[in-house]
C-alpha cells in the first residue's frame, strides 16, 4: 500500500491534484480544504494517501495530514459510506470537527454533510463513537466543555443561514481554550463576515 507520496505539484483542480513523483504522475482525489492547503504548482509537498481497490476501479486519495487520512479510513468502514461520501465529509468539515461531532453523538451535524442522510448519520455515530471518542477526546472532561460550546455555536450559526461547510472553515483555527459559546460565535462571524 502507498502510505504517502512526496513530489512536485503539477496541477490543482476542484476535486483532485496531480503530483509528479520522480517522473510518474499521480492523480489524487482530495477534500477541498486539503487542496487549498497545497503549495503552488511547481513546489514540492508530501501527501498522505489511501489506495482504494474495487473490482472495477483503483483510486488514490490524498490527505493533508495523517489525522485526515485516519478519519477517511474510519468513515469508509461504515456501511453505506463510500470513498466519495467520506471525501465529501472531509470537504464539508475538518477531521477534528467530524471526530468531535461523532464523540458528542451529534448526528444532526453529521447529517448536514452532502450525501449523508439521517439514517447514515446515525449509523456513523453508532459505529464510530468509540473509535473517534478515544482518538480525539480521550477521557479528559475538560474537552467536553469546548466541544459542547462549539456544537451550540454551530447550531446557532446554522440558524443564521450559514452552511456547515462555511461554519467548519470559520471554526478551524479557533483556539481550543475559547470555550464560551458566545465567544465562539463572535469569532466565527468575524471569519464569515457579518453580511447576514
Amino acid at each position: 500500500m502507498i502510505a504517502f507520496l512526496t513530489g512536485r505539484v503539477v496541477d490543482k483542480k476542484t476535486s483532485y491534484a496531480l503530483l509528479d513523483v520522480s517522473g510518474v504522475g499521480y492523480r489524487l482525489a482530495m477534500a477541498t480544504g486539503a487542496l487549498a492547503a497545497l503549495p503552488a504548482v511547481g513546489d514540492e509537498v508530501t501527501i498522505w494517501t489511501h489506495l482504494h481497490v474495487r473490482e472495477d476501479e483503483i483510486s488514490l486519495f490524498g490527505f493533508e495530514s495523517e489525522d485526515e487520512k485516519q478519519a477517511f479510513e474510519q468513515l469508509i468502514t461504515v456501511s453505506g459510506v463510500g470513498p466519495k461520501v467520506a471525501l465529501s465529509a472531509l470537504s464539508a468539515m475538518s477531521a477534528d470537527t467530524i471526530a468531535r461531532a461523532i464523540a458528542a453523538e451529534d448526528d444532526k451535524l453529521i447529517a448536514t454533510i452532502p450525501g449523508v442522510g439521517k439514517k447514515t448519520a446515525q449509523r456513523i455515530v453508532l459505529d464510530l463513537k468509540d473509535k473517534f471518542g478515544s482518538r480525539e477526546l480521550g477521557t479528559s472532561s475538560r474537552a467536553s466543555g469546548p466541544s459542547a460550546a462549539a456544537a451550540e455555536a454551530s447550531d446557532a450559526l446554522l440558524g443564521m443561514g450559514f452552511t456547515s461547510a462555511e461554519i467548519a472553515v470559520a471554526l478551524q483555527d479557533r483556539s481550543r481554550d475559547v470555550g464560551d459559546t458566545q465567544a465562539i460565535i463572535r469569532f466565527a462571524l468575524k471569519r464569515l463576515g457579518t453580511n447576514r
